[in-house]
């Protein structure tokens, strides 16, 4: 479907128009920005002295796929971070000859600047002694996080066995390119509305707020069932144990077709000029795909500014920026 075939609301003008699986970070009062393209076949950075300057800021290809062997096909949902002052780039890919052999993998920045310095490969994501498991199967949406001094790696892994699965996993991290700690199985798609098409549970985010940390996360395939579920714990509580999470029984971001909005999920969150958290998403001005969805080009980049109520997120379109009528964008300049 082309793009400009769909109804438009006040609430689907994208931020980025056919850019999924957004991650946008700021460091030292630069944005970035990077997602899958349609095409999966190179991984692009935008750099900007605003978030608004991400809308039309240049887009440069750091990094392109390899034409035969690991890295050559299915480039998705690379992530930018800043750790230990240098840069990295977490990324899944497979392998021309075995598409789906789609594992992570991490770029490091040879400079400090993500956007024009060089990148050098790094290799799989190093797993800890004594784990037989993690990057074993179809495993991708690699995220990081640090939280109270321990730094965090969470990621969506198929189980080697039986149905394929998708599961959400966790492990605390030796540094940028290994883990410290075997995996520990964070969620697993136990619901009717992470089943839809395939069981899935991916695209974690993490979200620190209050005296809870979050972590969001995307389920069933990726046409219009699907949505995004909500994980929680305490701030002090032990992240490594599985009895301090919490998880919601229902989706939390949905569908909403009175809104022209299909199909919400892998996002990633970022704090604004005042500190308010926001969400930056994907999802489809449109429900009716041809084709395998996950080749429709035009899941879009939307922003939407997250409240919280009873110390909970609340994930309200009518906060969508960049909607007709709706909340000013003032804090994006």
């Amino acid at each position: 479907m082309n793009q400009s075939d769909y109804r438009k609301t006040a609430w689907n003008t994208p931020f980025i128009g056919q850019r999924a699986d957004p991650f946008v970070t700021c460091v030292e009062g630069t944005w970035y920005f990077t997602a899958s393209v349609p095409a999966y076949d190179r991984i692009v950075l935008r750099r900007a002295d605003s978030l608004r300057g991400l809308r039309t800021a240049e887009e440069t290809t750091v990094w392109r796929a390899h034409e035969t062997g690991v890295m050559s096909r299915h480039i998705w949902a690379p992530e930018l971070h800043r750790i230990d002052g240098k840069w990295y780039l977490y990324f899944a890919a497979g392998e021309k000859d075995d598409p789906w052999k789609i594992r992570p993998w991490v770029l490091e920045c040879l400079g400090g600047d993500p956007a024009a310095d060089p990148w050098t490969e790094r290799g799989m994501m190093t797993r800890a002694d004594g784990d037989e498991f993690s990057f074993t199967d179809f495993s991708l949406d690699m995220t990081t996080f640090s939280h109270r001094g321990r730094r965090y790696c969470v990621w969506a892994e198929k189980v080697g066995v039986g149905k394929k699965i998708s599961n959400l996993y966790i492990a605390e991290m030796e540094n940028a390119l290994a883990l410290r700690t075997p995996q520990m199985l964070l969620s697993s798609p136990a619901y009717a509305w992470e089943r839809h098409g395939f069981w899935v549970n991916e695209g974690p985010a993490f979200l620190a707020e209050g005296d809870r940390v979050f972590l969001t996360y995307s389920a069933s395939d990726t046409g219009p069932a699907y949505c995004m579920g909500l994980l929680w714990a305490d701030a002090d509580a032990d992240l490594m144990d599985i009895s301090a999470w919490h998880k919601s029984s229902r989706p939390v971001f949905v569908t909403q077709p009175e809104r022209g909005l299909f199909g919400p999920g892998h996002n990633s969150f970022v704090r604004d000029r005042d500190g308010s958290a926001l969400l930056v998403y994907h999802a489809r001005p449109y429900d009716e795909i041809i084709g395998d969805p996950l080749y429709d080009p035009n899941r879009h980049t939307y922003l939407l500014k997250v409240l919280f109520a009873d110390g909970m997120p609340v994930f309200d379109t009518d906060n969508q920026l960049f909607q007709d009528g709706g909340p000013a964008a003032e804090t994006l300049a």
